[in-house]
């Protein structure tokens, strides 16, 4: 709902660039940021972007009872329940989730759809429709999601290729120790250079070390000029190589301009889940090195209530909380993994708070962002074009 004409707010006690601040807002716009010499009361920043999610598979883990752990385990699973997926059902599940996210104060996110077949997936087609309707509230980009035995082969890869081009969307691909990898990743980068598609991999995702298919993308998108349009998810095995050749990888990527997601909810899920085993690897890949090589690290929620992980929410300051747990990182300087980044990378337009901005932003009851993250309770208020609604009603 955008604001009418002479509507103006204030929102004092705002903690914002080592200041604190009062924002003025006019017309559903940035009119002031002025200072303020009492202490903050809580922080801001604006809109969130998840760069990776499954809308397709959502709120599906109740269908998915028991199977082997794991990665595997949980594609089987998932496998036997999308065959029984109506549209009715992605419909009801996808709309959900999309809730959840405008809720929490998600303002675009890029959903994998799983394209196992010649044919067109029924999930694609739902998602795209929903995309319509939600264009004005949560913007929705579409990957397609194919293993590389399949979109490597030219007996299929071109087909689904020129799908996803005439629908203007990015041509996504599962890669994980295949056989003939080096060919077959080379025919699906020339099927994205022939569409002029953005490329998005779920890579090594695992824990042997000589999963290093993120090298061979690396060195793809650097062969071709593809910096900025190729993203990669998981890299997992980046977290067990040796630091030598871990290191080469990340220097490759920030050279060639390839951006990484981490996931550190089904990453720390699947890998090393064995039953009544602690787990000691946690496939978690070295973010503070990818982030000061320059490479551009991503978070996303990944998946939310299916066989992958069972628990999860469309909240990427949750995804944010468990990060810093989970990677030791200091929050406030990680605010753009979920915002700026991701948006950039994704190709959103996610406008800075400043002066003459739209007033879409979240607020989080806080001194401090450490003491807004301190606890998932602290109070969030989401602001869209200058109005403010309370986060943390359920779904529907």
């Amino acid at each position: 709902m955008k604001a009418s004409c002479n509507v103006k707010a204030d929102f004092p006690h705002i903690h914002h660039q080592g200041r604190t601040v009062s924002i003025t807002v006019r017309n559903g716009r940035i009119a002031e940021i002025t200072l303020m010499e009492e202490p903050a009361h809580q922080v801001i920043l604006p809109l969130m972007v998840d760069p990776h999610v499954h809308l397709d598979k959502t709120f599906t883990a109740a269908r998915c009872p028991g199977g082997r752990p794991g990665l595997f385990g949980a594609i089987e699973a998932m496998a036997a329940d999308a065959a029984g997926w109506t549209e009715a059902d992605m419909r009801q599940r996808m709309t959900r989730a999309l809730r959840e996210a405008h809720a929490n104060g998600i303002a675009a996110l890029r959903s994998h759809i799983d394209w196992t077949a010649p044919g067109l997936p029924l999930a694609w087609s739902v998602l795209g429709e929903i995309a319509q309707d939600w264009r004005d509230m949560v913007r929705i980009q579409r990957a397609s999601l194919t293993s590389l035995d399949m979109l490597g082969d030219p007996a299929f890869g071109d087909a689904i290729a020129a799908e996803v081009a005439r629908d203007g969307e990015v041509l996504g691909c599962f890669v994980y120790r295949n056989r003939d990898l080096r060919d077959r990743l080379d025919y699906v980068v020339s099927r994205a250079i022939k569409y002029d598609l953005a490329l998005d991999f779920h890579v090594d995702e695992g824990l042997e070390v000589e999963a290093d298919a993120f090298d061979h993308i690396v060195a793809l998108t650097g062969k071709h000029r593809l910096g900025g349009r190729v993203l990669c998810g998981h890299a997992c095995s980046l977290s067990v190589r040796s630091q030598a050749e871990t290191q080469r990888a990340i220097e490759g990527a920030a050279k060639a301009g390839v951006a990484l997601t981490v996931m550190p909810t089904t990453n720390q899920w699947l890998q090393d889940n064995q039953p009544g085993r602690t787990p000691r690897l946690r496939g978690l890949a070295p973010l503070h090195e990818l982030n000061a090589a320059g490479v551009r690290v991503l978070l996303g929620a990944d998946n939310v209530a299916d066989a992958f992980y069972p628990y999860g929410s469309y909240d990427a300051l949750e995804t944010l909380r468990l990060a810093t747990l989970c990677g030791h990182l200091a929050p406030s300087e990680w605010i753009g993994a979920i915002t700026r980044d991701p948006a950039r990378v994704i190709g959103f337009d996610l406008p800075e708070i400043a002066v003459g901005a739209p007033a879409n932003f979240v607020l989080i009851d806080g001194q401090s962002w450490d003491d807004a993250l301190r606890t998932a309770r602290a109070r969030r208020r989401i602001v869209r074009h200058g109005h403010a609604s309370v986060s943390g009603e359920k779904a529907a």
